[in-house]
């Protein structure tokens, strides 16, 4: 894992991310979810009904002061009870037990509410061993006035099992160095028969839990894995979403759904 470029904040990458993001003009956001618009370009991403499933997560005591305050990324999935975030394993690993996730976070502004993290569900593998092919975490987000976050922004379908590559995916951040999201399209590669990877410019520290999202609107990837997301700023990494991944899925979805 390496904390320093995808969990906390980095001055060398920072620089040099909003350099590059800088130097980007409005019309690369034109990279869109089907895979149609310019690959490999990192630009800010627009406030649409999609990017408000993805939110940055922050420590409770910040939930009154949220500019510079969040930590790494998360997104809603599809969930039986409409409650279920997902991350790295990561981000929530040896974090303080009072986490908020934001959707949609913009400039110290929350447009869809702040929501409580409760229970986290976190693979064995990564529990015994911190193996990066266990990086993948889901946690329950609690109601608000009987609503899930799901009523709220909608989720994407968190897909498993799915083939690395065939399809662009839009990977969508919030980057320590920055108060609004950033998202990159591009093809994944295999890095290895367990890992996948893919290059976006400037993907610094707050990336890490970044949904990949696939032009089916389904999650195929989180940011995370190899070098706890990878040990510099162009290229990213996540697990290959299997078997594993997908049995624990159905237990933070069981587990939600009984309580």
């Amino acid at each position: 894992m390496k904390p320093t470029s995808r969990t906390s904040h980095s001055p060398r990458l920072s620089l040099y991310a909003a350099g590059l993001l800088l130097a980007l003009t409005s019309a690369s956001a034109a990279a869109d979810d089907a895979g149609t618009g310019p690959f490999g370009v990192t630009a800010s991403a627009a406030a649409t009904a999609r990017s408000a499933r993805v939110g940055a997560l922050f420590a409770a005591d910040r939930r009154d002061r949220l500019r510079g305050g969040h930590f790494c990324t998360a997104s809603v999935v599809h969930s039986a009870h409409r409650d279920l975030i997902v991350t790295a394993a990561h981000c929530l690993n040896g974090r303080p037990d009072d986490l908020v996730f934001v959707p949609g976070y913009r400039d110290g502004e929350a447009p869809y509410g702040v929501w409580k993290v409760g229970r986290r569900f976190l693979s064995e593998r990564w529990k015994e061993r911190r193996d990066e092919d266990g990086d993948v975490a889901f946690a329950v987000v609690e109601d608000r006035g009987g609503e899930g976050v799901e009523d709220v922004v909608g989720g994407e379908r968190f897909a498993t099992d799915t083939a690395t590559g065939g399809t662009a995916v839009t990977v969508t951040a919030y980057l320590n160095s920055r108060e609004s999201p950033v998202s990159c399209t591009n093809r994944p590669r295999p890095q290895s028969r367990t890992q996948q990877r893919i290059a976006c410019p400037g993907f610094s520290g707050g990336s890490s839990g970044s949904p990949w999202v696939d032009g089916d609107g389904a999650v195929v990837g989180v940011l995370g894995g190899h070098d706890g997301g990878g040990s510099t700023a162009d290229v990213s990494y996540s697990v290959v979403l299997g078997a594993e991944a997908a049995e624990l899925f159905q237990e933070a979805e069981r587990d939600s759904a009984s309580n």
